[in-house]
């Protein structure tokens, strides 16, 4: 359990929401293509009580979610209802998935790997490095339909101790990596954006969508697969003052993110079609309940819900 003395997520500056507790979303009118998935407006409480909320992970077999509390350096669970501790420590997981087989696949900043999680909690390295080299902090993932695990790795896990350890980074760069856990080979797939964060595909697996949130670089983007790889970036959507963090496609292939105090919903077009607020900086968000239509939203020290009357992509057969 980790025995350091933190500040509330309003006091401390390391905290990823301290510089946008005063700024709000601007409105926007949802259209009725987005209204239609709206049973009401209202996210319901969850949960409260983390410093910095991420990578809600939802388990069918269990009906189970879980999630990070990245500076507290541990994962918690909510099943039946109930929150407990799922892992503590957990070495600073981010963002979690699962494979296909329904184990959890994380993303760790103090291992700076991804791990493997079975439903007995038997945990299993995956990989922790590139050539030889220390990963930076592994962020952010999501599993392919042929069994490959597609992660983001910027430094934001070893640039202090707020989530992970003090540390260099060793292989140059801030790739973008497809993990064969079958071969064990690690292939890098972007090598040109700032900071990737956030990371998801298409229901279809057609396009690659991919955040960047390096310095004054607050963008989603999209790519069209071909043959396996990612070409043709285009622009999704400028999020300054905040940014994209963490999000999933629906069965249609929109995508809902964070934005700010807010989710967006882009359609398959690029175009923005609705916005749902919360009143605090949201990081990330997974569908889940047994039907797919529970949207769980990671939000700074809390954990929401609100009912769709939309599915997961994942959900949809």
């Amino acid at each position: 359990m980790s025995k350091k003395k933190l500040l509330p997520a309003e006091l401390d500056k390391r905290n990823p929401s301290y510089f946008y507790k005063d700024i709000q979303n601007d409105y926007f009118e949802n259209t009725s293509e987005f209204n239609k998935y709206l049973k009401d407006q209202n996210f319901k409480k969850v949960f409260t009580g983390m410093l910095w909320g991420e990578g809600p992970a939802y388990i069918p077999h269990l009906d189970t979610l879980v999630f990070s509390d990245i500076p507290n350096n541990r994962m918690l669970k909510l099943c039946n209802h109930i929150i407990d501790e799922y892992k503590n420590p957990s070495n600073y997981c981010n963002g979690n998935a699962i494979d296909k087989n329904e184990n959890l696949i994380s993303c760790s900043h103090g291992g700076r790997c991804i791990y493997k999680t079975n439903d007995n909690l038997e945990v299993e390295t995956l990989v922790d490095n590139y050539n030889g080299k220390k990963l930076n902090s592994p962020n952010d993932l999501f599993v392919k339909s042929d069994g490959t695990i597609w992660f983001t790795d910027p430094p934001y896990g070893i640039l202090s101790d707020y989530e992970g350890y003090p540390g260099k980074q060793e292989y140059g760069g801030c790739y973008v990596f497809s993990f064969d856990p079958i071969l064990k080979k690690l292939d890098p797939i972007i090598k040109d954006l700032n900071r990737p964060n956030g990371i998801t595909i298409s229901p279809n697996e057609k396009k690659l969508y991919v955040a960047d949130t390096g310095d004054n670089i607050k963008h989603l983007y999209v790519y069209d697969m071909i043959n396996g790889t990612p070409k043709n970036r285009k622009l999704v959507y400028d999020f300054k003052p905040f940014f994209s963090d963490g999000f999933r496609c629906d069965k249609d292939g929109n995508v809902w993110t964070s934005a700010g105090k807010a989710i967006k919903c882009f359609n398959p077009e690029n175009k923005l079609i609705g916005q749902l607020i919360l009143p605090e900086l949201v990081s990330n968000l997974e569908f889940g309940g047994k039907y797919g239509n529970i949207l769980y939203v990671t939000a700074t020290t809390s954990l929401y819900s609100i009912e769709l009357n939309q599915q997961g992509a994942r959900f949809y057969e």
